[in-house]
């Protein structure tokens, strides 16, 4: 057998399997659209986060016993429970669902590969006052390798907050800006394709695809002057670890050469 014939082979099973999954999702939503008929007639409120930890932290063990990573399979059940939300709350609307199609929204080369937003970095003048400002909102706090740079983290949301330190390159940032969104990282299938996707397109790029010791692939683009804006596109090759500030504080000493 031919390699073609061995990867036609397993392709076809990788094929069988996800429409296995598509059939095990539509189970397990209409489950849910009985579930809001109860709640419905019990008055029970829609949201019960006691029952959404549990199914989170379950769901976490049973990834870790399968030798899957637990994040991973925490962000997949986190969008079920978002899904699963909606349709609770929708079953009660009188309009119709809209129709959809099989093909995605996009037909350009970066709706193929773009996947979620992966974090947003803020740079702070104050990173004391950035911790508190997030953590009273219920954000969970977590040092890093640098005293002045904290993930701030809830559910699936990461918010990198930076601070100058010793850092002459984002004490410039933030004398010339001051706090704010310093970029957004947006993750990506393949950093490489994206980095070609966007050349071809003429976008302004900062740098090549920087690629650092756990495996983050990233590039970034130069500032848009019209939106104040600047991406970073990111394709995690590695294990699934958080970012660390030799990759962030990387981009702004790019950023003022």
């Amino acid at each position: 057998m031919s390699t073609n014939d061995d990867l036609g082979a397993l392709r076809n099973e990788i094929d069988e399997i996800d429409r296995g999954i598509v059939e095990l999702l539509a189970r397990r939503l209409d489950v849910c659209r009985r579930v809001a008929e109860v709640k419905s007639r019990n008055s029970t409120s829609v949201i019960q986060p006691e029952r959404v930890r549990q199914v989170l932290t379950s769901r976490r063990q049973w990834a870790i016993d399968e030798g899957i990573d637990a994040d991973f399979a925490e962000q997949i059940f986190r969008s079920l429970l978002s899904e699963t939300h909606r349709i609770e709350v929708a079953h009660e609307r009188p309009e119709s669902a809209p129709v959809k199609i099989a093909e995605p929204n996009g037909d350009t080369e970066l709706d193929t590969v773009a996947c979620r937003i992966d974090h947003v970095v803020v740079a702070v003048l104050d990173i004391d006052a950035a911790r508190t400002f997030f953590a009273k909102m219920g954000f969970r706090i977590e040092a890093t390798d640098d005293p002045a740079m904290f993930l701030a983290e809830a559910g699936g949301v990461t918010v990198v907050l930076l601070g100058a330190g010793n850092d002459p390159a984002v004490a410039a940032h933030l004398e010339e800006y001051g706090s704010g969104v310093q970029h957004i990282a947006i993750e990506v299938l393949n950093a490489g394709f994206t980095q070609q996707a966007l050349a071809r397109t003429g976008v302004p790029l900062l740098t090549d695809v920087i690629v650092d010791q756990d495996g983050h692939e990233q590039l970034f683009t130069v500032l848009d002057p019209a939106t104040g804006v600047q991406l970073g596109f990111i394709s995690r090759t590695g294990h699934r670890l958080p970012m660390s500030s030799h990759n962030v504080r990387a981009l702004f000493t790019a950023l003022h050469r």
